[in-house]
């Protein structure tokens, strides 16, 4: 089975990390759009636009599924991608707005997400379905995906938009924080340090590899590992270092098609 995966950069590796734990014997086969990261920052047309080239694609090479390792171009795309291609495994990333509502005891939580994540009506209807009796405070993290795709993960600039960010959620005094954006469980450790004890953070990325098994693993028992291999629109050594950083498991990385190249 091999499992086709994208993001608009490095952030869906905390997805494909907990993928490849959950189901070592899959193929896995990504896409960092890092030559138009963030999202987050982008227009909706040209997030669609984008999201539709990196699954046809991931396809084209074999993919059997699907899964969109970012929140931005779940919100946007997976509507627009699930109506072309109907018979197939999509998978897609939601802010964990249930589970942050779950850990709270004060009934006040905050969601960390990009700006294109947060105006979209998905993510008004998650928290509607979800969070209805709850103060929910979205903190719109300008920037900060763009740092994490530029820094290495402890450079003091990183750490200071982490900071940021985290300042304002602590101003509203909630005691549990969704991660609504790939990008951010690659800084959990920054922003627990930032928002202090007693703050329970919230990633989703285990929960989307169970549902991308429970989906796709159809009586598969191979021991065996799968390949992993890595691609990116952006800088190859950017992609080699993060992944030297966050992976501990053998990858083939390289460089995107040109046909997936800026214009």
């Amino acid at each position: 089975m091999q499992i086709g995966l994208f993001d608009s950069g490095v952030g869906g590796l905390s997805i494909l990390a907990a993928l490849h734990d959950a189901w070592p014997a899959a193929a896995l086969d990504y896409l960092a759009d890092s030559a138009f990261a963030p999202y987050g920052e982008r227009p909706d047309a040209l997030i669609l636009e984008r999201s539709m080239r990196l699954a046809d694609q991931l396809l084209g090479d074999g993919a059997d599924a699907l899964v969109v390792a970012c929140n931005t171009a779940t919100a946007v795309a997976i509507d627009a991608l699930r109506a072309r291609w109907p018979e197939l495994p999509i998978i897609g990333v939601e802010p964990g707005v249930k589970p942050a509502v779950a850990a709270s005891a004060t009934g006040r939580i905050a969601v960390m997400a990009t700006e294109a994540t947060l105006r979209h009506p998905r993510m008004h209807r998650l928290i509607e379905q979800h969070a209805g009796h709850s103060q929910v405070h979205l903190q719109a993290c300008r920037g900060l995906a763009a740092a994490i795709e530029r820094c290495t993960l402890d450079d003091p600039a990183l750490v200071a938009v982490v900071q940021q960010h985290c300042r304002a959620i602590a101003a509203s005094r909630v005691d549990a924080v969704a991660l609504g954006c790939t990008h951010y469980p690659l800084v959990r450790r920054q922003i627990e340090a930032a928002l202090g004890p007693g703050v329970h953070v919230i990633d989703t990325s285990d929960a989307v590899a169970r549902r991308v098994v429970d989906q796709c693993r159809r009586g598969e028992s191979s021991t065996r590992q799968g390949p992993v291999r890595l691609r990116t629109t952006g800088d190859v050594d950017a992609l080699r270092r993060m992944v030297d950083h966050w992976l501990d498991f053998p990858c083939r990385i390289g460089a995107a098609p040109q046909t997936l190249a800026r214009g």
